[in-house]
């Protein structure tokens, strides 16, 4: 049995988190949930294509281009309804998001919120301790600062991850400089971004947390440590700031695509900062589920690195595992919307497409990729396109979604 925090990578995971003293990271508790209900078709997808017509069109829709495409088209019971290039793996984008928050939902609920938390020790000192709040603001850190004061002995502790964990190695320098490649760090105001990336968070925050006491009329001495640096022990709770429920930062991750908090979900979801362990329990979480893992790998949790490699079945069969989870719901829900919302919200709209399409997008230099869930008159269809190279994705896209929607092509 595979192993996750201590607990069974099963498909459905616990509900909520216990505290654990400062500068740890909290410890997946278990909880009731309802029963995960017997797998629907294989999560491994039928191994031949089922439905030679959508076949047929999908292949004319990508054309000459075929050898820079990989496509897979099931439905809700597993069949393998159409397959181009599906076992090929490919560099995915942001769709790489659709692996960490359903990691992320699995393992922590529905019902998780990320903690940002001011403790006071033993010898007066204060502590506080973070998870990666995406929308942690000033009005927020005022309240820390106006709390600080008369509470410690005018010491505090900032409990930050060391700069060489800040960024994903693979993220190419010119995108670190941007708000969508800002820093990953447990205390971020504002995800680390302004107009572009706040180069050195803890900085500003020790910066700013020292003017605002300064300002309500105290002083302290502000420093940095590392979370296992230890010495949490007898500490007492003082205040907390709690961020969105999941389906808001589910849906930060998948209907904005926004890479702070798809990181930020990686690392809770698999409970731990550490990204090489991280990428390392998520590999093990897929392989856990059932999925076709040949050539897949998780480098980080946005789809920023283009060392990341998925294949179009292993985000298929992810959506049709998700589908079954007794949180399925809320998975799906967290995705754009074909000419509604987020990502999709100018693609097919006044079509009949708009409203019948949920997903995730994902586009960096060369590659385009879409995955989701299509309502059709005979059911759901899972479907995922990557293509690293492709000339013009976008219309190709289109095209396999309105065939994949014909009715009759491919009766049960």
């Amino acid at each position: 049995m595979l192993l996750l925090s201590g607990m069974p990578m099963g498909l459905a995971g616990p509900a909520s988190a216990q505290l654990k003293p400062p500068g740890g990271i909290p410890q997946i508790a278990a909880s009731s949930l309802p029963a995960t209900p017997p797998p629907v078709g294989l999560p491994l997808l039928q191994g031949q294509v089922s439905c030679p017509a959508l076949q047929q069109r999908i292949q004319a829709a990508v054309g000459g281009e075929a050898a820079v495409w990989s496509i897979t088209v099931t439905d809700g019971s597993g069949r393998l309804l159409a397959d181009i290039n599906g076992k090929r793996p490919r560099v995915p984008a942001s769709n790489q998001k659709l692996i960490s928050t359903a990691i992320a939902l699995d393992r922590l609920g529905p019902d998780y919120r990320l903690s940002t938390r001011l403790w006071r020790q033993p010898d007066g000192s204060l502590r506080i301790t973070g998870e990666g709040d995406p929308d942690l603001d000033l009005a927020q850190l005022r309240r820390f600062a106006k709390l600080a004061l008369g509470s410690g002995n005018g010491r505090i502790l900032l409990v930050e991850e060391p700069p060489q964990r800040w960024w994903p190695q693979g993220w190419e320098w010119a995108d670190r400089y941007e708000a969508y490649g800002a820093p990953i760090t447990r205390l971020a105001l504002t995800s680390n971004a302004l107009d572009m990336a706040v180069p050195n968070p803890p900085s500003r925050l020790q910066r700013l947390l020292s003017q605002e006491i300064k300002r309500q009329g105290g002083s302290a001495a502000i420093t940095l440590m590392a979370p296992n640096a230890g010495g949490g022990d007898g500490a007492e709770l003082l205040h907390e700031e709690r961020s969105v429920g999941m389906h808001g930062l589910l849906s930060l991750a998948n209907t904005d695509s926004h890479n702070f908090t798809a990181e930020v979900l990686l690392r809770q979801g698999t409970g731990t900062w550490d990204l090489p362990l991280a990428r390392q329990r998520a590999m093990q979480w897929l392989s856990a589920q059932g999925l076709p893992m040949a050539g897949v790998t998780v480098v980080d949790g946005s789809g920023l690195d283009r060392g990341n490699r998925v294949t179009s079945r292993l985000l298929a069969a992810l959506l049709l595992r998700m589908a079954q989870h007794p949180y399925g719901h809320q998975y799906t829900a967290s995705m754009a919307i074909a000419g509604q919302r987020g990502t999709l919200r100018s693609l097919w709209r006044g079509t009949e497409l708009e409203g019948q399409f949920l997903g995730k997008t994902g586009t960096i230099s060369g590659v385009r990729s879409i995955s989701g869930v299509l309502e059709t008159p005979e059911g759901p269809r899972y479907l995922s396109m990557v293509s690293n190279g492709a000339g013009s994705p976008n219309g190709t896209i289109g095209v396999i979604l309105r065939e994949s929607r014909q009715p009759g092509l491919c009766p049960a």
